[in-house]
């Protein structure tokens, strides 16, 4: 038997409000990324590598039905799994007009198991319109993109917006009854250690639904490779990462989802740190301390 988290898995989350282990299939809806294409600026951020930072969709020009139908078959034989979120993660997937945004949502919906929709975006590509439109799907979820509160940090990156965009998305959308994940990245060279537990006051402050925590990787064809290649700076060794996200930890609400604090990683592209692919390394490693500590989900945390 699976021992209890010191904090709130989205695994648990899930199993709580649909009654059994739900499944998230990754999507590619074919979206683009205004930070990519030239409307923001050029280059993009400066993590993000050729297939959009993190992601790996390989949707091989397949319609969104068709992907929906190879996971679920997949998952199905594979784990008896019976439920299953939609999730469309590569690149900004609100960066459309209102029609094909509508019919590409609408498809994610084809079949009677999906009981969710996730969809990962940027807080500066939504509006009133789309945000209308995303609450009327079962039970809607939006993963935006912060990286960091500081604007400083927003700009050396390459960012194009700021925090007070990121605020303002999170304020609309939970108006709405739409879930809001965050996610950040932790070791950015200009960034201290409060700088990052700044981050995650501030999501606490907006009372946010769940986090992704990621480690700065470079990745191989990101405009930080060539930065890191030409002179190479220091990233955080794997306990280090670990001490700050149980600090982070202990700053969020207890209903906080935690939706990624370590992820498989993509040895083939990961220049540095190596250990970011040892999932399992590191997440043993965050219950250790936190054992260590004694310490939970939100004990430090003031509404």
């Amino acid at each position: 038997m699976q021992k209890e988290k010191r904090y709130y898995p989205y695994s648990k989350y899930l199993f709580e409000t649909f009654g059994t282990k739900v499944y998230k299939i990754t999507l590619d809806g074919g979206f683009n990324c205004p930070n990519r294409d030239g409307t923001i600026s050029s280059g993009g951020c400066i993590f993000c590598d050729e297939v959009g930072s993190y992601s790996r969709c390989a949707s091989d020009n397949l319609s969104v039905a068709q992907q929906i139908k190879s996971s679920i078959e997949h998952l199905s034989a594979q784990f008896k799994a019976k439920k299953f979120i939609a999730y469309f993660q590569s690149f900004s997937n609100t960066y459309a007009n209102l029609e094909k945004l509508q019919k590409t949502y609408d498809e994610a919906f084809c079949d009677d198991r999906i009981v969710g929709i996730s969809i990962g975006t940027r807080p500066d590509c939504v509006d009133d319109n789309k945000l209308d439109l995303i609450k009327t799907y079962k039970n809607p979820w939006i993963e935006y993109g912060l990286q960091s509160a500081n604007d400083e940090t927003l700009k050396l990156i390459n960012r194009g917006h700021d925090y007070e965009c990121f605020k303002n998305a999170v304020i609309e959308t939970k108006k709405r009854g739409i879930k809001v994940c965050a996610h950040i990245i932790l070791g950015f060279e200009n960034e201290t250690k409060e700088m990052m537990l700044n981050t995650a006051k501030k999501l606490a402050e907006l009372n946010i639904d769940g986090i992704k925590i990621h480690m700065l990787t470079v990745l191989a064809d990101s405009p930080l490779y060539k930065k890191y290649s030409q002179k190479p700076f220091y990233l955080m060794d794997m306990e280090q990462y670990c001490e700050i996200v149980c600090d982070i930890l202990e700053l969020l609400p207890k209903t906080t989802t935690i939706q990624r604090i370590a992820g498989t990683g993509f040895s083939e592209t990961t220049i540095a740190p190596k250990w970011v692919n040892r999932r399992f390394e590191i997440l043993n490693m965050i219950d250790k301390i936190m054992v260590q500590r004694n310490s939970y989900q939100g004990e430090k945390y003031s509404p």
